[in-house]
């Protein structure tokens, strides 16, 4: 079994954990929280040097940091990766888009919004920058999204997974989903696919 070292109030930690529900794969969680410093005591960095999460552990003992890297391996195989060459290029283009256009602003934004350890970087100039450049992200979503179901296609991938992390609840931050139909319409169609778990779920010690 795998083990997902994460943050529930994470949507880069949520990634992992809503691929490996989709794909019926049990995994342990551990809860390392960036918020209380327990990413930078010396048991986690002899794990992650970098001191971050989501961090994923296989079987074998062996790591792999960075969400969407993480997202990648895990679905290798499977039917959220494309098997032709030209459609898992477009895949890889919105993960870069994500990691580049929308996670710095969008993701940011609620940060500095919903965490209180965070709040005295809010400053008006901050609040406004990542306000209008998330917005400018989600404008190139719908357009995308306007002439295909999902990011890359017409099938769900984990572009759409990584992407979707930090777009369902942006419109608690003070972007305007109504604004962009085409991503509203997606953001139902990816909670309607099967497998579909909340931000907050995690397995049991069962699973």
């Amino acid at each position: 079994m795998v083990t997902l070292y994460g943050m529930r109030d994470s949507g880069n930690c949520y990634k992992p954990r809503l691929l490996l529900h989709k794909l019926g794969r049990p995994f342990r969680h551990v809860e390392v929280n960036a918020l209380d410093g327990s990413t930078r005591r010396q048991e986690f960095l002899a794990l992650n040097a970098n001191g971050r999460v989501p961090l994923l552990e296989i079987e074998d003992g062996r790591r792999i940091a960075e969400s969407n890297a993480i997202l990648l391996y895990l679905a290798e195989g499977t039917q959220f990766i494309p098997a032709n060459v030209y459609e898992r290029g477009l895949v890889y283009q919105w993960l870069f888009f994500e990691q580049y256009s929308h996670e710095p602003y969008v993701a940011v934004r609620r940060a500095l919004m919903r965490f209180p350890e965070r709040q005295k970087d809010a400053t008006p100039e901050r609040l406004a920058q990542t306000l209008k450049l998330g917005t400018d992200a989600l404008a190139v979503m719908d357009k995308q999204l306007g002439a295909t179901p999902f990011m890359a296609g017409t099938t769900l991938s984990v572009a759409d997974i990584a992407l979707y992390a930090y777009t369902y609840d942006a419109h608690q931050y003070g972007f305007e989903l109504e604004q962009f139909p085409a991503v509203s319409a997606w953001l139902q169609r990816v909670e309607a696919d099967p497998g579909h778990v909340p931000e907050d779920w995690v397995p049991t010690e069962e699973a």
